[in-house]
Order: C-alpha cells, then sequence, then structure tokens
C-alpha cells in the first residue's frame, strides 16, 4: 500500500513520495508534508523556469533561485511561473 500524507500544497490526503526529494532538513519537510502529485506540478514549473529564465544550474545564484521559488510554490501557497509563460490553449 502507497504511503500516503496530509499534503500542505493540494490541502487534501494524497500519496506521498517515497523518499526525500532534496538533500537535507527541507528535503524530509517536502517528503513528510508533500504529495506526489504536488511535487510532480512543482517539476513541471521547475522545468519551465529554468528554461523560460536560461538558468544555469551550475551557478549557485540559480539554485539559490529555484529553491527561494520552490518553498514558496511548496509551502506559502504562491502563484511561481516563469516570466512571459503562456500555456498551450486546448
Amino acid at each position: 500500500m502507497a504511503r500516503t500524507v496530509q499534503c500542505i500544497k493540494l490541502k487534501t490526503e494524497a500519496e506521498g513520495l517515497d523518499f526525500p526529494p532534496y538533500p537535507g532538513e527541507l528535503g524530509t519537510k517536502i517528503w513528510q508534508s508533500i504529495s506526489r502529485q504536488a511535487w510532480k506540478d512543482w517539476m513541471d514549473v521547475q522545468t519551465r523556469l529554468v528554461n523560460e529564465n536560461r538558468l544555469n544550474l551550475a551557478d549557485a545564484r540559480a539554485r539559490k533561485y529555484l529553491r527561494e521559488q520552490m518553498e514558496q510554490y511548496l509551502f506559502e501557497d504562491t502563484n511561481v511561473e516563469a516570466q512571459g509563460f503562456v500555456p498551450p490553449s486546448a
């Protein structure tokens, strides 16, 4: 049976992650309180942030920026999105 968590982002009980997806204390916090779906949604947003802002992940400032955006998106219920991103129309 899959592990469930009370997801802070989705505000519902949902399937949890298999392991902490990020190192350290923050990774443990994500593992304990973020669902698999919320993490997948974050990964999609992160991909757009990297691509639209042309971030170089070898740059410590870019990694710091992504971490800040991740914390805002997952824990502060902030709408984080890449500048200029237009979702495809149906």
